[in-house]
């Protein structure tokens, strides 16, 4: 009697499939089907460029034009990481006829003063945060992309690369507490590339899913990346001196396979990081600030000045940093406005559709009206 398991997957099953080491599952097996019958490929895009993608299939990598899935929202463009449904061999050029749907997405907000979101990787298990030792640690922008993480789907992991420069180890050590104390249910891990510390037990913890690399220019992702990889497959700009920032040597997604399992989407640095519909995010990465809030005597306390407030009670006595209230303050405070001004541009949208269908219509009824009276 033959036996299966992980290592010897039953012939036909999903783990024996070719798109078997880049994610692919039952669950996909199952989204896919209906492609399947109409005799599409399945694929992962690997790399989006210029309304082309490189799509991985079981027939090798493919490039195919994304001019039948170019949605009207940004939010929902073909990105890094999306499992596709493509032209078999013989068309050229080859088409992404059908994105299936994502299980999870990194979004940010735009500089756009239209609101608009951006996708930053599709279908991922983990989010890898690059935070550089070069520079000054930044508790602040270490939540938001928490808040990010957590809204996205994937759990978060924050990266401190670069810690061979911090040759005192207890002033890492405090580095580490300090990160762990800003990322409640996160692992913090210090990392170098150039040593090696840590590597290993960065990519036993990514080994099998779907990972993001996230981070500022100069964080030293492609390093860390290419460490990940055993190979010299992302190109290395040196980061400034003078403030420690890169030149984003990365300029695209690109989704790479990891020697000891699963995937890795490197992206370009990271300048601007702005929320995107991240409420329940912050919940998870201030978790501590929202437990203490079901203790405030009042359901909808602001944490200002309200008598019985549990959140102030715990910074008067120490349990709870002021800063991390202050950050989660700022941070839902630009979520807010965030969404206020995103429903405003959908409010305004519909307006436009609406006008548009009301113009319409009306010149189809005087249409009408001109040819009943016609002799």
């Amino acid at each position: 009697m033959s036996v299966t398991s992980p290592s010897n997957p039953a012939p036909g099953s999903a783990a024996a499939h070719p798109l078997a080491p880049y994610g692919w599952d039952a669950a996909w097996e199952s989204a896919f089907a209906p492609y399947a019958e109409q005799g599409l490929l399945p694929g992962r895009v690997v790399r989006v460029d210029r309304g082309l993608c490189d799509v991985i299939t079981p027939a090798g990598t493919v490039r195919a034009d994304t001019e039948f899935v170019v949605p009207r929202d940004p939010v929902k463009v073909v990105c890094t990481g999306d499992w596709a449904a493509v032209d078999p061999e013989g068309g050229e050029p080859r088409y992404v006829r059908a994105l299936l749907p994502r299980r999870t997405a990194f979004f940010r907000s735009t500089s756009s003063k239209r609101s608009e979101g951006q996708i930053l990787a599709a279908n991922v298990d983990q989010a890898v945060i690059a935070v550089s030792q070069a520079v000054e640690l930044d508790l602040g922008r270490i939540e938001r992309f928490l808040a990010l993480a957590w809204e996205s789907g994937a759990q978060p992991l924050v990266a401190l690369t670069k810690a061979d420069l911090v040759e005192d180890p207890v002033t890492l050590a405090h580095l580490v507490a300090d990160t762990e104390a800003a990322a409640p249910g996160v692992q913090v891990l210090p990392v170098s590339a150039e040593t090696g510390e840590g590597v290993d037990v960065l990519a036993a913890a990514l080994a099998g899913g779907t990972a993001v690399l996230l981070g500022q220019s100069g964080a030293g992702k492609s390093t860390l990346a290419n460490a990940l990889l055993g190979e010299e497959a992302q190109t290395v700009r040196a980061a400034r001196d003078v403030d420690g920032k890169g030149r984003h040597t990365t300029t695209t997604r690109n989704l790479l396979r990891l020697p000891a399992g699963g995937v890795l989407i490197d992206t370009p640095g990271l300048r601007g990081v702005g929320l995107w519909d991240a409420g329940s995010g912050l919940a998870q990465a201030f978790a501590e600030i929202e437990e203490l809030a079901r203790n405030c005597r009042f359901h909808d306390c602001a944490h200002h000045s309200e008598p019985g407030c549990a959140v102030l009670a715990a910074i008067e006595d120490g349990s709870l940093p002021e800063r991390r209230l202050d950050s989660y303050r700022k941070l839902a405070r630009e979520n807010e406005r965030l969404a206020a001004r995103t429903d405003a541009r959908l409010r305004a949208e519909l307006r436009r559709e609406w006008k548009q269908r009301y113009a319409l219509g009306r010149h189809m009824m005087e249409r009408k009206g001109r040819t009943v009276r016609r002799p």
